[in-house]
């Protein structure tokens, strides 16, 4: 279920909206000002704000600015009477996604809400994917696919993958690997990161082109997408 925060001084505006959403299945909050509508934006977790501008205790710009600053992804329309280019430009300013003057359809409005909160669903989503060279790791699945073909891990083995490609062209030191990934101190007489990396080796590049890990002698190792 969607939940949905509604910042608006008109009640009966207010209750018509928290009505309509709910019939489509949505959770909803209301506030009717913009000090407890910014209150409740930035202690709760919604999938889209539906603000308007002309609040008590603080306009909608001063809320969108608000929320801006511990929340950059909400999707936040602003539903408003106000249609003069001036207040628009200033909402887009204040950091809102969309603009909608009053009257409105409430299709239209609910539209708009679901292409924002597709929308960031597909963003999250793509953040739980790493990719390099023909390499892709799922962190929600917790997978990888080479070249089309799934490669089984171990836990320290996937861990020690994803801390590669997040620091892709960089030589990391044994002594990282181990602090990173084993949460030990490196100590010069153990071969445990050189078993591991070699075990990573043969799963993900024995197989494959271009090698991707490669040693550099004396450093460490960097994940780059050049043969040695």
């Amino acid at each position: 279920m969607y939940k949905v925060l509604i910042i608006e001084d008109e009640q009966k505006m207010a209750q018509m909206l928290k009505r309509a959403f709910e019939e489509e299945a949505y959770e909803v909050d209301v506030a009717y000002d913009g000090y407890v509508g910014k209150k409740l934006a930035i202690e709760n977790e919604y999938d889209a704000i539906i603000l308007d501008i002309d609040l008590p205790l603080l306009n909608g710009y001063e809320v969108c600015k608000e929320v801006r600053k511990q929340n950059q992804s909400v999707p936040i329309l602003m539903l408003t009477a106000f249609g003069a280019m001036d207040n628009k430009l200033a909402g887009f300013e204040a950091g809102i996604d969309d603009y909608i003057t009053k009257p409105f359809e409430f299709k239209e409005l609910l539209a708009r809400v679901k292409v924002f909160i597709k929308r960031k669903g597909n963003d999250a989503e793509t953040k739980q994917l790493l990719r390099v060279a023909n390499i892709e790791m799922n962190l929600y699945t917790r997978t990888v696919n080479r070249g089309g073909k799934q490669i089984t891990l171990t836990s320290k083995e996937f861990l020690l993958l994803e801390y590669l490609m997040r620091n892709v062209g960089r030589v990391i030191s044994k002594a990282e690997l181990a602090d990173k990934i084993w949460d030990i101190n490196f100590e010069t007489g153990t071969n445990t990161i050189e078993v591991f990396v070699n075990y990573l080796r043969k799963k993900i590049d024995k197989d494959f082109s271009p090698k991707l890990i490669h040693t550099v002698v004396n450093m460490g190792y960097i994940m780059k997408e050049e043969d040695e």
